[in-house]
């Protein structure tokens, strides 16, 4: 083992809530069951969850990752991810025969069904949302036409409309809570008649990860945050550990971890975006004590009890 780089007493600080969400373990576990039932190969569309490790497992397991649904033979069984589909993948899956399981996160189905009522009622809506992104593509595909996408403040203000009395927005569920807020207030002083959502979109498990790392991020000198390139709610727990004044790094593998970040430090915060598993975070406070940190600390914070059922179909056999 090499020198130690750590200061002497340094110490690894768990935020509280990190890791897998109860949408993330049930589109998991969805193609698991699914595998176990019907056997290899099971068709993905996309990622299930935005994370290398868990995808690798599942190829492992006999699971097959495909972009479109043009790669998936007839007949076959398939399975939507957590991030949701447009109603032309939905329509071209039906029309083409497959068995279709659907591991959209239910709180993702929510903002589905929110543009299915703004639509019904003649609003033209504005999601807030990363352009690109899976969930976006699918929410925006709920409708034909009637949707405009902005990402920041400065969209909102070269934003056109159609009829600014008849206005309603959505977010994506895995925004920055306090970026999403600032686009919100934009939008409400450009169209102050726009209507918003029953209930925030942004979803429990990102609202709750963020507000562990508020509360982490003064006692560190450094924030490492398990999760892959590719997700969202990962990316802004690094970027809020960033805005509230602390370096902060994302790795998805031990051996991304480098000894200069850490050099030194005497608190380390960790944390793992929803769709990155503890087993890998784990993995990661193994390398940290490699590097020198003597203790690890799990911070207070809430503990989730939410849960989603499984699809038909796919739901344990009372026996």
């Amino acid at each position: 083992m090499s020198e130690p780089i750590t200061a002497a007493d340094a110490e690894i600080l768990l935020a509280q809530p990190r890791g897998f969400c109860a949408g993330v373990d049930r589109a998991i576990e969805i193609v698991e069951r699914a595998l176990q039932r019907f056997g290899a190969p099971i068709y993905v569309r996309h990622e299930i969850v935005h994370n290398a490790y868990v995808v690798a497992d599942l190829r492992r397991k006999g699971a097959v990752f495909v972009r479109e649904l043009d790669e998936v033979p007839a007949g076959a069984t398939v399975i939507f991810s957590a991030h949701g589909v447009s109603k032309e993948v939905r329509n071209e899956a039906q029309a083409r025969g497959l068995n279709v399981f659907d591991a959209t996160c239910p709180l993702v189905t929510k903002v589905h069904v929110e543009v299915g009522k703004m639509r019904a009622e003649g609003c033209e809506i504005v999601m807030i949302g990363h352009k690109g992104h899976p969930e976006v593509e699918g929410t925006m595909g709920q409708a034909e036409g009637g949707m405009l996408l902005v990402e920041s403040v400065a969209d909102v203000q070269t934003l056109q409309v159609a009829d600014p009395a008849r206005l309603a927005y959505v977010t994506q569920t895995t925004l920055s809570v306090d970026e999403t807020l600032e686009i919100v207030a934009a939008l409400k002083a450009r169209f102050p008649l726009i209507a918003e959502p029953k209930k925030q979109d942004i979803c429990y498990a990102t609202q709750n990860r963020q507000d562990a790392v508020k509360f982490m991020a003064p006692q560190v000198d450094v924030v490492i945050v398990v999760g892959s390139p590719n997700s969202s709610n990962s990316n802004r727990l690094r970027e809020l550990a960033e805005r509230l004044g602390v370096p902060a790094y994302m790795v998805d593998a031990p051996e991304q971890l480098r000894a200069e970040w850490i050099a030194g430090k005497r608190r380390i915060g960790l944390t793992a975006g929803a769709s990155a598993p503890e087993a890998l975070a784990q993995s990661i406070v193994d390398r940290l004590r490699e590097l020198g940190a003597r203790n690890v600390r799990s911070l207070g914070g809430i503990e989730e009890t939410m849960s989603f059922p499984l699809p038909k179909g796919l739901q344990p056999v009372a026996g």
